[in-house]
């Protein structure tokens, strides 16, 4: 027997000796918010029943316009950067990336309940956000990680007449006052809601509120590496995936245009991205530029400004780190880098081409070790990436555990 089967049994029958009076947690908001009926519904991880398909980094991205450059240089074609590497490694150069932060979240369908004639999904999560450093090759550590329990409900739950946000606190103490909780020593940390919308999926209305807040919680923590000043022109943080945060409703990080200065000394790496977003100075798709990107190579930096986070610049560029003899797709082993643009100077004219090529070499010399065998995305993944990645996912309550909470 699995030791979450043994987990399970244990809990359910502990639950089961206790008799009817103890209330389950879904009972107990189902009374707490006045809903009219709980269904029972069966729970489930949404991650474990989706389709499989391909889910772009960038989806949120539209094309870009290649005639304006991302850097101080004009590129017309790729650029060799084995020179480049080749001295970093000869110098025994320390490493440009220091910190690297992943965000994880695990969300899951807990219950159906009835306000009035409408009937409203309850979701939770599980939100993993973690900064691990590394010191030097053989010291590689945690340097901030936050694991964030959630609840997300209908607006409509709050019929008090109360504040939301004062409704919604004083209902999170009464539920981590539990009596199972508390003998768990398990915390639900917010309860996060959503409202009605026509046309919207009020599931994915829910999911979504738990991926604002890991956002959110990103944010937060390179705004105390930045705050500790941890992050300098020596000390870069790589963060897995997109830098393009949207604009939130609330939060003291709700605009990345008021925050870019946090960004100086970051570079967003996404290992999945849309190659159809790439077009040439015609206005079409220029995907074939990045299929047939040469090792070691690194395209022009284009500039990009963003539609979703108000006044805000990117640099993009595209870096081959894997000969593609060695993977499955031509677009396997590329990574997609970008840089917030923080300076006039730097929205004016682009990045420093220097600056490019260093952050590219270290990117290159970042490949190896690998975790071939231990994930099928190991062509584009970078280790210490991974290794953070496998720690935050290492935190997480099984999924069966954390479903009989409810």
């Amino acid at each position: 027997m699995t030791l979450t089967a043994q987990i399970f049994l244990k809990s359910t029958v502990g639950i089961k000796n206790k008799g009817a009076n103890i209330k389950t947690l879904l009972n107990f908001l189902a009374q707490e918010t006045g809903a009219d009926k709980s269904y029972g519904s069966n729970k489930f991880c949404f991650e474990n029943i989706e389709v499989p398909k391909i889910e772009y980094e960038d989806s949120h991205q539209k094309n870009w316009n290649v005639k304006e450059s991302g850097e101080t240089l004009s590129l017309n074609s790729s650029k060799l950067l084995i020179k480049k590497v080749n001295e970093l490694k000869k110098f025994n150069t320390k490493p440009l990336f220091k910190y690297f932060l992943d965000g994880s979240r695990r969300t899951y369908k807990v219950d159906d309940v009835a306000y009035g004639n409408n009937i409203y999904p309850i979701v939770a999560g599980q939100i993993g956000v973690g900064c691990c450093k590394r010191e030097n090759p053989d010291n590689f550590t945690k340097a901030l990680i936050n694991m964030y329990n959630v609840i997300v409900m209908p607006n409509y739950a709050n019929a008090s007449g109360q504040k939301e946000k004062l409704y919604f606190n004083n209902l999170l103490s009464k539920i981590n006052n539990l009596e199972k909780l508390q003998k768990l020593n398990i915390n639900f940390d917010e309860i996060l809601t959503y409202s009605k919308k026509d046309k919207d999926d009020l599931e994915d209305l829910a999911v979504a509120k738990i991926q604002d807040k890991m956002v959110e919680l990103e944010k937060i923590i390179v705004a105390n590496l930045v705050k500790e000043k941890l992050l300098n022109e020596d000390s870069y943080l790589i963060k897995d995936g997109s830098l393009e945060y949207k604009v939130m409703k609330t939060g003291n990080y709700k605009e990345l245009a008021k925050i870019k200065n946090n960004y100086r000394h970051v570079v967003g790496v996404s290992k999945r991205f849309n190659p159809n977003l790439v077009i040439n100075k015609r206005g079409k798709s220029n995907a074939s530029l990045l299929a047939d990107l040469p090792l070691y190579h690194r395209t022009p930096a284009i500039k990009y400004k963003t539609d979703m986070a108000g006044e805000v610049y990117f640099a993009i560029w595209y870096v081959r780190i894997r000969d593609k003899k060695y993977t499955n797709s031509p677009f396997e082993g590329i990574l997609k880098l970008e840089k917030i643009l923080v300076t006039d100077n730097e929205i004016k004219n682009g990045l420093e081409s220097e600056e490019v090529d260093n952050i590219s070499a270290n990117i290159i010399n970042e490949r190896n070790p690998v975790c071939y065998g231990s994930d099928n995305r190991w062509a584009n993944h970078l280790y210490p990436v991974y290794l953070t990645e496998k720690y935050i996912k290492s935190q997480y309550l099984s999924d069966i555990f954390f479903l009989n909470l409810f």
